[in-house]
């Protein structure tokens, strides 16, 4: 018997509504789907014409994007409860949606320092489905499950899905509620299916695409600008930054090194030659060396006052020396 989430993709009925492996055609119903209007006539325009009507619709994705903003600040916390609970965060996606978030939990460990456990994406088909489309793969309620069986309990799974119906995402979603971890949907729809057995939906209203049902565009965008935005808040939110510098990277390599005195020089005001000698104490800890500049106090004591503060640096500055707790961080 399907659970009551696979059957609001499936359909109650026991028939599949958005992926089949009999051959039976299918009717998605999305926003995404929709024909658009402005551009029946795409096809008799010349090149310019044609692009100035792929970047009108393009103009409308922010506004989109914005009116959802308080569901993904909601979504925020909670992956802030998971990393800090040692669970971590898991994305679950397909096609387009699976390749944006695979690049964005790729580029945050170099970016922000982190643990790679720290953000995880999963794609339906694995990693022969990253560079070319594989058939079928995402109508696979099943392998959802599978991927998401070891997901731990506290962990914040997101799924992203534009039609807001995809069985590989939808499966994922059921496992980790069963395994006690928080769900949210990311989609471009705001009636999504899936959207009624998880904690958070963002269901960004993209509408119709230039070209009907080419999810790569609009809704791609609209994704990539979603997922950007909350795992860095995410980031921020969990100290890997002050003010508004990368302070999460260590100096592992010569250019990482510069990067790092620069990035000292900016936030504390003092000399390269004085910022390279703190990073060289620090051992090339970015954070330990700002809180030591900062506090004026050596490597040691700025990376305890780190471990009491998780890693903050603010809440380790405002222990250390409450003046430089709080401010704009220039």
């Amino acid at each position: 018997m399907r659970s009551e989430q696979e059957s609001a993709v499936y359909g109650s009925d026991g028939g599949r509504r958005g992926g089949t492996d009999d051959g039976e055609a299918v009717i998605v119903r999305s926003p995404t789907e929709a024909r658009n209007s402005g551009t029946y006539d795409i096809d008799l325009l010349p090149a310019l014409d044609i692009l100035r009507q792929i970047n009108a619709e393009d103009t409308t994705v922010t506004a989109a994007v914005a009116a959802v903003l308080p569901d993904l600040a909601k979504a925020v916390e909670m992956g802030v409860a998971a990393l800090e609970a040692g669970a971590g965060i898991h994305y679950f996606g397909a096609g387009t949606s699976g390749r944006i978030a695979a690049q964005d939990a790729a580029e945050l460990p170099p970016t922000y320092g982190i643990p790679s456990e720290w953000v995880v994406a999963h794609h339906a088909g694995g990693g022969d489905a990253l560079s070319k489309a594989l058939e079928g793969v995402e109508d696979d309620w099943e392998a959802g499950r599978a991927d998401a069986a070891e997901v731990p309990e506290g962990a914040l799974v997101i799924g992203l899905a534009a039609s807001g119906r995809t069985p590989y995402v939808g499966g994922a979603l059921e496992a980790a509620r069963e395994r006690s971890a928080s769900t949210m949907l990311i989609s471009a729809n705001p009636d999504a299916p899936l959207a009624a057995s998880v904690d958070v939906h963002v269901g960004v209203a993209t509408g119709a695409e230039v070209i009907a049902g080419s999810t790569r565009m609009k809704a791609g965008t609209a994704q990539k600008l979603l997922l950007n935005a909350f795992s860095t808040a995410v980031m921020v939110r969990m100290g890997r930054t002050y003010s508004n510098l990368m302070v999460g990277v260590d100096a592992t390599n010569a250019k990482l090194r510069g990067r790092v005195v620069t990035i000292l020089m900016e936030a504390t005001g003092s000399k390269e030659e004085t910022c390279a000698e703190a990073l060289t104490a620090a051992g090339g800890d970015t954070r330990v060396a700002l809180v030591s500049l900062l506090a004026e106090v050596d490597a040691d004591r700025a990376a305890e006052a780190l471990d009491r503060a998780r890693g903050r640096v603010r809440v380790a500055l405002a222990e250390l020396d409450p003046a430089n707790g709080l401010g704009s961080g220039s």
